[in-house]
């Protein structure tokens, strides 16, 4: 199943040199954040007294994204192009290391990045996307256009935005995913800005030196008491569903992990490059079919629910190892630190502000939030962030740096509206929608029970912490993403609408 066991919380000393660590921002910030970095990711950074100007670098891999550019896919041929899919974002994080192992000789000569880095991962994406071309052509007797255009790659200075929004912390979308049956602004929210190098090596003399970590960074963290309120709560109507139904499934207490993602890498081992918190079903890996999902075991109260939900972990940047320092999403793919149990999940399905719900299909597949939205920009990004006291301020592409007292919020606030026939798509998007302005769904959608997850972590003050992340993504605050797989039984799904339409709180 891939679990990866916890090692021991951290202690009461250590969290407090973290947090005193963390809270030294301007001047040495940089290297408060990551002074604890483990070897595991990357080089030593510039000597003490070098210009930073003079040593900015390239921070990253940018790649298209093949899986968003293509959303047609027949069904026959799916699990070849997922796999081939999977291929090609290993190749990135190969080549993401590759890179960083070179990158100040590549600072100093160029033409070394394509000559080592991205000539060879060049190569391999085409062969990918030729494979990927005949499985299409081979089902539907039609190759798919423009394949060719997703094969190169560059590398990403440190101050390129790329699209991104930024620089005040973000607007969440302007709803509290907590309290927001509709985030407002469909898929698109700011998903981060583009400084990913920037962490700064300790010098010493026959000691271990300060590592050089592939982020996050100091600009990727904002003090939570200098955003303005920015919540926006849709205005119900009169047909509106107003009531909600809660799930308690725990807060992974038993500790199941692994780096798979069974929705958009099905059969893949290690197929997020990074470690999932998982509560509910069990029995999820890359490898669970509907069949295992429905005969699995569940952490949920209920047992009627047997959804998997999902989520990157969070962890603190303290120098503990994990006990996955050495193993697939872990540290091999640049994830280390100490792994945080949230000390609160709330799963609530929550109704349409513009009328009724109907029950969505069992088996039904959402993805929400982009792990890659730090390259592809944020037309899918969707993450929120805040602090417990301040939730009428939420960040879309800045973590919190909450005060003494409050606890770092994580929220997601999933699509709302199906297409009425499908339980997933190639893209594993298009089969369900976000309610638009008005809070009504699209065009041939319909309104379903809303998710809404809230994920509380009690952590140390300051800029000490960060979600996993493919490599290349440095960890950016805009990548957080959820996952679920419904799983509800028939009898209690109809609970969970009836509850919603009448306007009742259930559990």
């Amino acid at each position: 199943m891939g679990r990866t066991s916890r090692r021991k919380r951290t202690t009461t000393a250590n969290r407090a040199i973290a947090a005193a660590a963390a809270l030294i921002l301007g001047g040495g910030g940089l290297v408060a954040v990551n002074v604890y970095a483990s070897a595991g990711e990357g080089g030593s950074g510039p000597a003490p007294g070098q210009d930073r100007g003079a040593a900015r670098q390239m921070s990253t891999i940018d790649c298209p994204d093949a899986g968003i550019a293509l959303p047609d896919v027949p069904d026959p041929a799916r699990p070849e192009v997922d796999r081939e899919l999977a291929a090609m974002d290993t190749q990135i994080t190969d080549a993401y290391r590759q890179f960083a192992d070179r990158k100040e000789r590549i600072a100093r000569d160029p033409a070394l990045a394509e000559n080592a880095v991205l000539g060879p991962l060049r190569s391999k994406r085409s062969a990918s996307l030729d494979r990927i071309g005949i499985a299409v052509e081979r089902a539907a007797g039609t190759r798919p256009q423009g394949l060719d255009g997703l094969a190169g790659c560059s590398l990403r200075a440190d101050d390129e935005e790329n699209g991104q929004g930024g620089g005040d912390g973000g607007d969440g979308g302007g709803q509290d995913p907590a309290e927001s049956a509709n985030p407002g602004q469909g898929e698109g929210q700011d998903g981060g800005e583009g400084e990913g190098d920037g962490q700064e090596g300790g010098q010493g003399q026959g000691e271990e030196q300060g590592q050089q970590g592939n982020g996050p960074e100091a600009s990727d963290f904002v003090d939570i008491q200098s955003v303005q309120p920015n919540v926006d709560r849709p205005r119900n109507r009169r047909s509106a569903s107003r009531g909600t139904f809660t799930t308690d499934c725990g807060r992974n207490e038993n500790g199941k992990f692994n780096p798979d993602n069974v929705i958009a890498a099905p059969g893949v081992s290690n197929g997020a490059h990074h470690m999932h918190d998982y509560v509910g079903n069990q029995a999820t890996d890359a490898f669970a079919g509907d069949d295992d999902l429905a005969g699995g075991e569940t952490t949920c109260r209920n047992q009627g629910d047997r959804s998997t939900y999902y989520w990157p972990v969070l962890r603190l940047q303290n120098g503990e190892d994990e006990n996955d320092v050495a193993a697939d999403g872990g540290g091999k793919d640049q994830n280390t630190g100490e792994i945080q149990t949230p000390s609160q999940v709330t799963l609530r399905f929550v109704g349409s502000p513009a009328g009724k719900v109907t029950a969505m299909p069992r088996f039904l597949r959402i993805i929400t939030g982009d792990a890659k939205s730090f390259t592809n920009g944020d037309a899918n990004a969707n993450a929120s962030w805040s602090c417990t006291g301040f939730e009428n301020r939420q960040l879309a592409d800045k973590y919190p740096i909450c005060p003494e007292g409050s606890q770092v919020v994580r929220s997601f606030a999933f699509q709302s509206c199906w297409d009425g026939q499908n339980t997933d798509s190639a893209n594993h998007r298009t089969h369900v929608a976000f309610a638009q302005d008005d809070g009504r769904c699209p065009a041939g959608f319909r309104a379903v029970p809303q998710l809404v997850q809230r994920i509380v972590y009690d952590v140390p003050p300051g800029p000490g912490f960060a979600v996993d992340s493919f490599p290349e993504q440095l960890h950016k605050p805009g990548t957080d993403h959820g996952d679920f797989i419904n799983v509800f039984d028939d009898r209690l799904m109809k609970k969970v609408v009836s509850c919603i339409n009448g306007g009742r709180k259930c559990r």
